[in-house]
């Protein structure tokens, strides 16, 4: 199940598709047509009150590093189109959480459910497969939870980034971790670029990382751990953002003459 029809599911099911790891019972697009809640609206104002407007203005602007600037990199297809190509039952919903999510999954009769690119899952959703769902995040768990990828490692002085499976449960991102593989952030000149070059980079490997996972799903599930104590993120104020770009910074420099030597 994913949200969108150009993004990281796109991606990945052609990576299941020519491993022939497993049988892709149903893609599920989540349409996001109905309309926020009250509470939803409320959250919304309280993180535009606690990272400041500067911030939210520049966490949208930012949203263009992991999609369009990403996709100089890496050739992103239609999910549905590549569906259509290879005979896998495609169906839309109208939110994650409805009625038509329920019934789609059960007619599916999937043993797994697969999270690419979703919001919150309801238990209502994520316990209809036999083994229940696992979820892809691009970062580390339980260090990273609700974090865009890289930029808070470079907050955080790190030349890392990674990404995690994880069982998804009730809480977002808190799901005992079933495989996870750090990737080194690939430095550009501009902090965009390096997003979208990591980003990239991280996709293919997850990809890759998900035919592992599936593969090795039974020894993996059986020896998953659970997560200790998370540092929670979320779109950064405007001067974490500064810190971000003097991080960057530093840590390019370093790069760039290491590499020289």
């Amino acid at each position: 199940m994913t949200s969108s029809y150009n993004g990281t599911a796109a991606y990945h099911l052609p990576f299941l598709i020519e491993s022939g790891v497993c049988q892709v019972s149903l893609v599920v697009v989540s349409q996001k047509t109905r309309m926020r809640s009250i509470q939803a609206i409320k959250r919304s104002v309280r993180k535009i009150i606690r990272i400041g407007l500067l911030g939210a203005l520049n966490g949208i602007r930012m949203r263009r590093w992991y999609g369009k600037e990403t996709r100089k990199y890496i050739r992103i297809g239609n999910i549905e189109d590549i569906c259509n190509k290879n005979d896998i039952p495609f169906s839309t919903t109208p939110s994650i959480n409805c009625e038509t999510t329920i019934n789609l999954f059960q007619k599916s009769k999937a043993d797994l459910g697969i999270s690419l690119g979703n919001g919150y899952i309801a238990s209502r959703v994520f316990s209809i497969p036999k083994y229940g769902m696992i979820n892809l995040h691009h970062e580390i768990l339980p260090h990273y939870q609700n974090a865009q990828s890289i930029i808070w490692q470079l907050y955080n002085l790190s030349s890392k980034t990674g990404y995690t499976f994880h069982r998804i449960n009730a809480q977002i991102d808190k799901g005992d971790i079933i495989f996870q593989e750090y990737v080194s952030i690939n430095f550009s000149h501009s902090l965009s670029d390096t997003v979208a070059k990591t980003s990239s980079l991280l996709l293919t490997e997850s990809a890759k990382g998900l035919v592992y996972v599936l593969q090795n799903f039974h020894n993996l599930i059986k020896n998953a751990t659970p997560q200790g104590v998370g540092g929670h993120y979320t779109t950064p104020s405007f001067l974490q953002y500064l810190r971000i770009e003097k991080n960057f910074r530093k840590l390019r420099d370093k790069e760039f003459t290491n590499s020289t030597k």
